[in-house]
């Protein structure tokens, strides 16, 4: 693992310079890690980088409160990975999506050549009870998020308890702030300031973030564009890594 420094903590990231082209920086969703991405770099035709946000994986915890802080302080991460490895592009998942859109409407500082959102919703709202039982029953938490057609379509066991065991070394509090930091997330009514193309990416059984919140990102950004994985939910890039690496390639080389 690399490091990079936000000034004041270290972020931990993988950087993989072997192939020619744009370099693409993954950010993961809520309670993961750069893990999420293993199949995409594996099957990227161009350099990859992706990072552990604070507090999750190999990264230096903040002391934040959920929502604008915390989403911040992670965007501070992606930022700073980004200027390590020279990123030209940044493709996150759920909350990862939500610091990229951070990013592009807060952050003039650095403007990337293109954004893939996947999972993402320009406001994700987050069930009440889903909240309420990762405050109070994080196991009870677990089983609804690995549900059918939620974080996955049709999982295997393996993969399922392979996922909870993700989220439970991610820690419960770390695993709430997330969530919480996505129920607050809002940017309805910034989406006409990007100016770069931006893609939203789907599965199509996905009832996290239902298909409608990224056709209403696709339709608001000014270059903005929209793909479907079929018979994948919440985590399409783990559920079916190929056709969403391809979804992903044809939306970079129509940008280049």
């Amino acid at each position: 693992m690399n490091t990079a420094s936000t000034g004041s903590r270290r972020i931990a990231y993988v950087h993989d310079e072997s192939e020619d082209g744009k370099t693409v920086l993954y950010v993961h969703g809520s309670g993961g890690s750069h893990e999420l991405w293993s199949a995409q770099r594996r099957l990227a035709e161009r350099p990859t980088a992706a990072l552990d946000l604070s507090g999750h994986g190999d990264s230096e915890d903040i002391d934040a409160e959920p929502g604008y802080t915390t989403l911040s302080a992670y965007a501070d991460d992606a930022l700073a990975v980004a200027e390590a490895t020279d990123a030209d592009v940044l493709v996150g998942s759920s909350l990862g999506g939500a610091v990229a859109l951070h990013l592009l409407v807060e952050r003039a500082d650095w403007s990337p050549d293109a954004v893939v959102l996947a999972g993402t919703g320009a406001r994700m709202g987050v069930l009440s009870d889903l909240l309420d039982w990762l405050e109070e029953d994080f196991e009870r938490a677990l089983e609804f998020l690995h549900g059918p057609d939620r974080l996955f379509h049709d999982p295997d066991e393996r993969a399922v308890e392979r996922s909870k065991a993700k989220m439970r070394a991610c820690g419960q509090k770390v695993v709430r702030r997330d969530f919480l930091t996505c129920h607050r997330f809002d940017v309805r009514d910034r989406l006409g300031e990007i100016d770069v193309p931006v893609l939203a990416v789907y599965g199509e059984r996905d009832q996290l973030t239902p298909p409608w919140y990224h056709e209403y990102i696709a339709e608001e950004v000014p270059e903005g564009s929209l793909a479907a994985v079929p018979e994948a939910a919440h985590l399409a890039m783990v559920e079916r890594p190929r056709a969403f690496a391809d979804r992903v390639e044809a939306f970079l080389a129509d940008v280049e």
